[in-house]
């Protein structure tokens, strides 16, 4: 897949650890159909969404003002321990304060709707908000309203959520960062974030959020997928807003079959999201048993598979270095040039189509080059064979 890309700048900002987030499900809790407590991974990142982590509001209030914050306490000190910040994503009606009880969701019947009450949702975001003040910085309202079974009320009614619960969030800490109902699917996600924008829905939150899968496609297709959620972002003048990736991975009943194809996957689409302007990507996920395509691990949740491997090389290739440019050629060979403040320079280079002879420029100084699988050595002549597993080149 090719891309004239040639206007497509980087972000000139140093790319920083924040980048990297990721989605534990069973960290803390052990569910029934889970084999094991999930061990803290042994790969570094810095950020954790908490989403199918068991504490949604319809599993922090399960009774009308019967609080139950064991769990969530428990992601506190955990999240402490290992120095990562926290993202909520808040909503999922309990059944007692759902408007229809019966919709129908992938948890528990009534989730999906809106409260009946608007008063129980401002004493739901109250709550948490005032109990975690300083220890949770980031709030996403809803997860994928534009699909019926996460959300199975209208746009208004969201965007009246969101209203009251940004208002509210700020009231308990001004230092809160509200993330927007973070949408899907980017047919039925653009038109539901432009009634979302046009309504209003810009004056209540920081950070725009989407979910950018690609569900039998590359990476390099998410390129063209964040493009046009930006293009809404221009025309409704928050094109300068942060943009971040809140959930997004390779979904599937059966696992890719060949790892260096995960691995490829996870390195092209964390250099490619940044390219395209995301200031933030959360993985999903690390130990789901089912359910991917793309998996970080194997079943103990525990022994890193390639793409788990590549997720902590790319991080080193990436944290701390400048991608000064970042273009697919005539070739379809993508080349990516990363600069250090020690006048360091270093160029990604991958040909996703499969293997192709490369040729490197002899002004760029090669010396060394670098796989995802954490081996480098050293270069011998000025061609080389790439694929689809992306090299990093250096002196």
């Amino acid at each position: 897949m090719a891309f004239n890309n040639q206007n497509l700048q980087p972000p000139t900002t140093v790319i920083p650890p924040s980048f990297f987030g990721m989605h534990v499900h069973h960290v803390a809790i052990q569910p029934r159909h889970i084999k094991q407590i999930t061990p803290w991974p042994s790969i570094p990142f810095s950020q954790l969404r908490l989403w199918g982590a068991y504490v949604s509001w319809a599993e922090l209030e399960p009774e009308q003002g019967k609080w139950n914050f064991q769990l969530l306490d428990k992601y506190i000190d955990i999240a402490e321990k290992h120095n990562v910040e926290l993202l909520l994503t808040l909503g999922q009606s309990p059944p007692w304060a759902s408007a229809r009880p019966s919709d129908r969701s992938p948890y528990r019947p009534g989730w999906p709707a809106e409260p009946k009450n608007i008063e129980d949702w401002r004493n739901y975001v109250r709550t948490v908000a005032t109990r975690y003040k300083g220890k949770i910085p980031y709030y996403e309202i809803w997860n994928e309203p534009n699909l019926k079974h996460y959300f199975s009320g209208t746009g208004k009614t969201m965007l009246n959520l969101s209203k009251e619960a940004y208002q509210i969030l700020k009231e308990v800490d001004p230092n809160i960062k509200v993330v927007s109902p973070s949408m899907t699917t980017v047919e039925e996600g653009l038109v539901w974030l432009e009634e979302f924008l046009r309504d209003g829905g810009k004056n209540y939150f920081d950070v725009i959020g989407y979910h950018f899968y690609v569900p039998v496609e590359p990476p390099e297709k998410m390129v063209l997928e964040i493009m046009r959620v930006r293009k809404v972002m221009a025309k409704y003048g928050v094109e300068k807003m942060p943009l971040w990736n809140t959930e997004a991975g390779w979904l599937g009943d059966e696992p890719f079959k060949d790892e260096q194809k995960g691995a490829a996957y996870v390195a092209r689409a964390y250099i490619l999201n940044w390219l395209a302007g995301v200031e933030r990507f959360y993985w999903y996920d690390w130990d789901s048993p089912v359910g991917l395509e793309l998996n970080m691990t194997a079943e103990d949740a525990k022994t890193l598979t390639s793409a788990g491997i590549a997720y902590g090389e790319i991080q080193k290739w990436l944290i701390g270095a400048r991608m000064e440019s970042c273009n697919s050629n005539w070739q379809k060979t993508w080349i990516c040039q990363l600069t250090r403040n020690n006048n360091y320079q270093g160029w990604i280079v991958w040909h996703p189509e499969g293997k192709l002879d490369f040729k490197i420029p002899q002004e760029w100084g090669v010396k060394q080059v670098s796989n995802l699988a954490g081996d480098s050595y050293k270069l011998s002549g000025l061609k080389l064979e790439i694929g689809s597993l992306p090299l990093l080149l250096d002196s």
